[in-house]
């Protein structure tokens, strides 16, 4: 495949948001809690590090918190993970693995849409808003902040950046999560869901606190080190910051 595009990103304050899937109620609770609570303004940028859908309760409706979240906030980025890949590539337009996507939480999420699994691809396109398809093909690969890179999966760190593919961004895990890499670069990524934020400094920072297996949901604001959690069923926001290495 060819190498994953990379864009850039500036802001007041970063802030980085872990695996959601279909967990609309706590990924309202923290957005809310980063508006009212901290002051988030149009000069910050919230980036989103993909799998808003599958598994969880309600795939659209975290969708639909995304689009109006950044109609609000235009800064706001979306990542792609490796979920809404498998979701393209089941429905015909590209990605990896869509034979997959039913059997590994798809099910929710066309059940969320109100749409028969016994329907064929094409009448499942139909029956998705025009603006969540948009939402969908619009997701990026990779955005560079400062001195972190934010990706879905993580990088294959026999690879240059710049030849990172799909299989790499959106689907890897043990080559990258055990081994250092030579970016130059602390890479903030989801995927791989943690009891608790893995922190392997300078190298990496996962962020997928596993909310939809019944944890919580993480936030981390990058410049300043702060950590926002939400635990699964829990309307409650936890503050803390990153510990020192």
């Amino acid at each position: 495949m060819a190498a994953s595009q990379i864009t850039e990103a500036t802001g007041k304050r970063i802030f980085a948001i872990g695996d959601l899937h279909g967990c609309v109620d706590e990924s309202r609770t923290m957005l809310t809690h980063l508006e009212k609570e901290e002051g988030l303004t149009d000069e910050d940028v919230v980036v989103f590090v993909g799998d808003y859908i599958d598994r969880g309760p309600s795939s659209r409706g975290v969708v639909d918190l995304m689009i109006d979240f950044k109609s609000r906030f235009p800064k706001t980025r979306f990542l792609k993970g490796n979920h809404e890949d498998m979701l393209l590539d089941f429905l015909g337009f590209g990605g990896r693995m869509g034979e997959a996507f039913l059997y590994n939480g798809g099910l929710e999420t066309i059940q969320s849409y109100g749409i028969s699994v016994f329907a064929a691809p094409e009448q499942m396109v139909r029956a998705f808003p025009e603006s969540h398809f948009q939402f969908f093909n619009t997701l990026e690969s990779m955005i560079k902040v400062d001195g972190f890179l934010l990706v879905h999966a993580g990088l294959n760190p026999l690879r240059a950046i710049t030849a990172q593919n799909d299989s790499d961004i959106f689907w890897i895990r043990d080559d990258f999560i055990h081994n250092p890499h030579g970016y130059g670069l602390t890479v903030i990524f989801g995927h791989t869901p943690h009891q608790e934020l893995l922190l392997d400094l300078p190298y990496k920072i996962g962020i997928d606190t596993g909310l939809v297996f019944g944890n919580k949901l993480t936030c981390v604001e990058l410049k300043s080190s702060r950590v926002f959690q939400v635990a699964r069923n829990s309307s409650d926001v936890m503050v803390g910051v990153l510990p020192d290495e």
